[in-house]
């Protein structure tokens, strides 16, 4: 039984089965394989336990299926490749759960995004009197071998990238639990927002919003770790270039009349790295320092200023800033050139985090 353009094969089990007949032959397109398999038999050609194939399935986000003949044979080779993974001891059973499960949140998540932003306005009927149905497995069948070519050049790149920073860690605890500058961006009055902004107006705010935090961090050097809407998450190896990043975020929001005003929130401390995600205090800070940050500005933790001064981005004070200027220009010498300044804030408590000091971070003048 294979997928053609006659309508028989699996569109006869379509029919048979209740399911939609094009999105059967879009799945036979895609998979490039027709179902053989029931969930039991697919296991046991793999060789592996009905318990194991299931964990993975459900780590990949795949939904129970029961024993419906559903399951392909590149279904099988996954299972194969993952529990001969585990059986070489390259990876430990937890950590081939660990794989299947970033991979499919990843995936499943750009998926959607294709199908719901991307592949929708491809589907568009050219003339009148088609149907979206009678233009979209074409469509599909020319784009699918470029977005595969596509998908896994930006893996490599990425995984490139990554594999670096780890060979260029400390220790093997610092691949784990590393210092890192962390910060919130959060558009202010979002809420309100979504109360008197149509769905679609609302829509495209997010998207603009979201790719103009994405370009910005990338550019600058530092990496985004999702997006939340309304918020931006994002991680430097270094407070300067994380500084660099909420201060062009906050400049190039302010002049786009169409964004609301953004505040920023930022912690460097030690982070904890899972499945591309980032954990512990310093995020949680990070995150609290956003919600107190006025708007059009950025809040810094007392360990990030720190940081700023040590590497010389900023001065300890503007008084010490005016008195090594003077001695510069005294001995005929060019003096310090600071990227940023720091302005110490009342200290306030924060909740589950008890009394920080805020710092507000600025551009110094000239310094763009």
């Amino acid at each position: 039984m294979t997928v053609d353009d006659s309508g028989s094969g699996e569109d006869a089990q379509g029919a048979d089965s209740g399911e939609d007949p094009l999105a059967l032959r879009l799945e036979g397109l895609i998979l490039g394989a027709e179902r053989r398999y029931t969930p039991f038999q697919a296991a046991r050609s793999a060789g592996v336990s009905m318990e194991l194939a299931s964990r993975f399935w459900r780590a990949m986000g795949f939904a129970d299926i029961g024993q419906a003949k559903a399951l392909t044979e590149a279904d099988v080779l996954a299972l194969r490749r993952l529990a001969g993974l585990v059986e070489a001891g390259l990876l430990s059973e937890a950590m081939a759960v660990q794989v299947a499960r970033s991979t499919g949140q990843t995936t499943a998540r750009l998926a959607e995004w294709q199908i719901d932003s991307f592949l929708e306005g491809l589907t568009e009927p050219p003339e009148p009197g088609m149907t979206r149905t009678e233009v979209t497995y074409p469509i599909v069948e020319l784009l699918l071998p470029e977005l595969e070519e596509f998908l896994v050049y930006v893996w490599r790149r990425q995984l490139a990238a990554s594999a670096g920073r780890v060979v260029q860690a400390g220790d093997d605890e610092e691949m784990v639990d590393r210092r890192l500058a962390v910060g919130f961006a959060d558009l202010v009055g979002f809420t309100r927002l979504t109360r008197r902004m149509e769905e679609e107006e609302l829509g495209e705010l997010v998207e603009a919003f979201e790719t103009t935090a994405a370009d910005l961090v990338a550019a600058n050097g530092g990496r985004l770790i999702k997006t939340l809407g309304d918020e931006v998450l994002y991680a430097a190896d270094d407070a300067g270039t994380a500084a660099e990043i909420a201060l062009r975020l906050i400049e190039t929001m302010a002049h786009d009349e169409t964004m609301p005003e953004l505040r920023v929130g930022m912690a460097f401390g030690t982070v904890t790295t899972r499945m591309g995600d980032v954990f512990g205090t310093t995020v949680n800070l990070a995150s609290r320092l956003t919600s107190i940050a006025p708007k059009d500005a950025v809040l810094v933790d007392t360990a990030f200023a720190e940081e700023l001064i040590r590497t010389q981005d900023a001065p300890a004070s503007e008084a010490e800033a005016a008195e090594e200027a003077a001695a510069a220009e005294k001995e005929g010498e060019e003096p310090p050139v600071y990227r940023f300044g720091l302005q110490p804030m009342w200290q306030r408590p924060v909740r589950g985090l008890g009394v920080v000091e805020p710092w507000l971070l600025t551009r110094r003048e000239g310094a763009l």
